[in-house]
């Protein structure tokens, strides 16, 4: 689910740049990286915010580029930080030169290895630490790139240790940067664990800030409303709107992801949170005290601010369409899991309603009018038929669940037959937006629902009207939900224009951006022309750690009698690992009728997605002994199991985009008509990068060794499936089941199985 909704993005969240720059002065930090232990070995050097806002050299002309400059000083001119160290630490004067190379602070012996050794906290730190080539190299990348202001982009796999290499050289350079990720818990997962160790032992002074989307916070004005109007339904509700009161009088962030016992559905939250556009921002009485308000403020104090690529593309749409900004001034971007780009920027920068959203809108403009003594009949009856028109309209759409194009032709025939349910919706929301203007008061609240619902008119007008070349249009059913959506076919001219010449450094980094060695495929879905690249070496012994394989007598992945010999060779692994697995899969329905041939042949817990939240079912495998879990798309990345739990990853088949899906189609297309071949340029590169990320969910720690197997035979018979092989870590490779229960044995050695590097040498 998207973080940040259209109209959120253009109400009630925009953050003025000069408020931003404004709050810059008179700021230093801890930038030098110095240990000692027991006397001095030398000094901090401090960072001091200039007085006015400048450029840094080198950077585009770009508004978005600018950001205010620190200079260096030396600590004994730092109030802030003076006595942190011991005396005489900081007798000589520091200049920038003075500042560490990376490699006094990641090589053999430099100032990581020395903190680590001089003591640290374990619930933040790893206590085997040493040093590692590829994190220095990384380091050194990241730290030239925002010194030479360029672009950049690192393969780094697991165990590099990435987010020191491209957070030590974001602090020293001076610079606002932002650091985004793919998910909230990644956010949480850095400021609670490398940010606390960062500050500990190299920058005391370093101001961090976490920004999230306006749904994850409470807003104190609804939740004092909430409390006078008795509008809430049942003891457990009550409940929980004690619980959350309480809280809100001791939280610091008014962040939802303090609140455990709240589950993830809801309804509750939906009334408190700080997304709806009923926000009246600085007319608000609880403007001062309000959680979004101090998450911008701290954000504009900060030296380092931590998104998500859901709400960093939010931002980059938003200054798209000049409607502000969520993010205060920044100069560089380094974006972690970037392999997700795409297909994040592909939905903020297309356009999308469905059914919740017109319920949403009928919902608080009800719930508003009540709380503000307006709701008279006429006025509810016009809400309500909203609510009715909407439910109304998009029951006509095929009640099959999943993706279908809705091409020109087929939205036209579609209006031509609907007309009348299309007008009567549109019509619905203009009646409301009359009546609301109508009134002799006119709250700001009803103002920017009337708003919205006019941005909800032009939307649907747009998604059902409009033949814009660039999008292709599609619906889906999902479950209850019924959604209408526009998607740019091609966002590497968006990214080009708005991100790569707007900002003069960004950073991207992941597991798997290379398809068979090469930046070629990433560089041109993101349209990236001028950057430095390097896959650096793993730092896992992947030949001896990690078994592919390969079994030969498979049916196709296509024919009949694959399903059944598929359960078999499952039973067979589960049964040589004890379970202990993952069997992935690329869709629900093969995952389903897998998992129901193989649930009544094995003795071990079996785990399957759809039937608990996923962070549920995660839990649930880390903590059951031997289970398994069958699962699809959210499984392939972002999960960390390391240890002997997790010791065979199963993949049924290449992870092939469906060509069916409407996105997928129109992208082939468009590669078709430009002359181009979609397969070799699209299609396998996708599916490689897909099946690195399965893969990599197996080997976590150089003490982690396990199984994957792949049942494709498509990787074996078929040209392209050199190019996975290139791709893939050097595993060591077999087709046999006994070569697989040696190397599980606890007394056996991969070394001994003669087997062959997944990858050419």
């Amino acid at each position: 689910m998207l973080n940040v909704s259209k109209e959120e993005m253009r109400h009630g969240v925009s953050w003025g740049r000069e408020e931003a720059a404004s709050t810059r002065e008179g700021y230093a930090i801890v930038t030098a990286l110095f240990i000692w232990t027991g006397e001095s070995k030398g000094g901090f050097l401090a960072k001091r915010v200039s007085d006015s806002a400048g450029e840094a050299p080198g950077t585009k002309v770009g508004r978005a580029a600018r950001t205010a400059q620190r200079e260096y000083a030396p600590i004994e001119d730092d109030p802030t930080i003076r006595g942190s160290a011991p005396e005489g630490a900081a007798d000589a004067p520091v200049s920038e030169s003075a500042k560490p190379s990376m490699h006094e602070v990641f090589g053999p012996g430099g100032f990581l290895e020395k903190c680590m050794v001089a003591g640290f906290d374990r619930l933040t730190v790893c206590s085997d630490y040493e040093y590692r080539p590829a994190q220095l190299e990384m380091a050194e990348l990241v730290h030239d790139a925002f010194e030479s202001h360029h672009h950049a982009m690192v393969e780094a796999g697991t165990g590099t240790g990435k987010t020191l290499a491209y957070l030590l050289p974001a602090i020293c350079s001076g610079r606002r940067v932002v650091i985004s990720t793919a998910t909230k818990s990644l956010q949480e997962q850095l400021y609670q664990k490398d940010i606390p160790f960062l500050q500990k032992h190299f920058a005391p002074n370093l101001k961090v800030a976490v920004m999230k989307g306006r749904a994850n916070f409470l807003c104190i004005s609804k939740l004092n409303q909430m409390a006078d109007q008795g509008l809430l339904k049942g003891m457990e509700e009550l409940d929980a709107f004690r619980q959350i009161k309480d809280w809100a009088k001791l939280t610091e962030t008014g962040d939802r992801a303090e609140l455990t016992f709240l589950p993830d559905d809801s309804e509750l939250w939906g009334k408190l949170d700080a997304r709806r556009d009923t926000c009246t921002g600085k007319n608000c009485p609880s403007f001062n005290p309000c959680f979004v308000t101090g998450m911008h403020q701290r954000a504009a104090e900060a030296d380092l601010i931590i998104v998500n690529h859901h709400l960093f593309f939010a931002d980059l749409a938003l200054k798209q369409d000049d409607f502000g900004s969520i993010l205060p001034e920044y100069s560089a971007v380094v974006f972690d899991e970037a392999h997700e780009i795409e297909d994040v920027a592909s939905d903020y920068f297309g356009r999308q309603i469905s059914n919740f959203r017109f319920e949403e809108l009928a919902r608080d403009a009800d719930q508003t009018l009540r709380l503000l003594h307006l709701g008279t009949s006429s006025l509810l009856r016009k809400t309500q038929r909203i609510r009715e028109r909407g439910r109304g309209f998009f029951e006509l759409f095929p009640p099959r669940d999943g993706r279908f194009s809705f091409l020109r032709h087929e939205r036209e025939a579609f209006l031509e037959q609907n007309r009348e349910a299309y007008d009567s919706l549109a019509t619905s929301l203009k009646s409301m937006e009359a009546e609301f203007a109508a009134l002799t008061a006119k709250p700001e609240e009803l103002t920017r629902i009337a708003r919205r619902s006019f941005e909800l008119r032009q939307e649907l007008s747009f998604l059902l009207e409009s033949n814009e070349r660039n999008f292709v249009y599609w619906y889906e059913r999902r479950n209850k939900g019924v959604f209408l959506t526009a998607t740019p076919i091609d966002v590497s001219q968006i990214l080009r224009q708005r991100l790569f010449e707007q900002f003069d450094t960004v950073i991207l980094t992941s597991a798997t951006l290379t398809v068979g060695g090469r930046f070629d495929y990433i560089r041109q879905r993101l349209g990236i022309d001028h950057a430095k690249d390097r896959a650096l070496p793993p730092e896992f012994d992947y030949p001896k750690q990690a078994l592919l394989y390969l079994p030969r007598k498979m049916p196709d992945v296509r024919d009949a009698g694959f399903q059944p010999k598929a359960a078999d060779e499952i039973v067979q692994l589960l049964e040589l690992t004890h379970g202990r697995a993952f069997c992935l899969f690329t869709s629900y329905s093969q995952m389903n009728d897998l998992f129901e041939r193989v649930r009544s042949r094995v003795s071990f817990p079996m785990l399957l997605q759809g039937t608990a939240p996923r962070s549920v079912l995660l839990e649930r495998f880390k903590n059951t002994e031997a289970a398994v879990l069958f699962a699809t798309a959210s499984f392939w990345q972002g999960v960390d199991v390391p240890g002997e739990q997790l010791s065979c990853v199963i993949v049924d088949r290449l992870p092939f985009a469906v060509p069916s899906d409407p996105i997928v189609a129109a992208r082939v297309r468009a590669l078709q008509e430009d002359g181009r071949n979609p397969f070799a340029e699209f299609q396998v590169p996708q599916a490689v990068l897909s099946l690195k990320q399965g893969f990599g969910r197996l080997i976590r720690a150089k003490t982690d060794r396990g199984v994957l197997a792949l049942l494709d035979t498509r990787l074996q018979r078929m040209p392209y499936g050199k190019i996975f092989l290139e791709s893939l870590p050097r595993y060591g490779i077999t087709h046999e089941l006994a070569d697989v229960a040696r190397f599980l044995d606890a007394n056996g050695a991969s070394g001994r199985l003669g087997a062959k590097s997944a990858s050419p040498s």
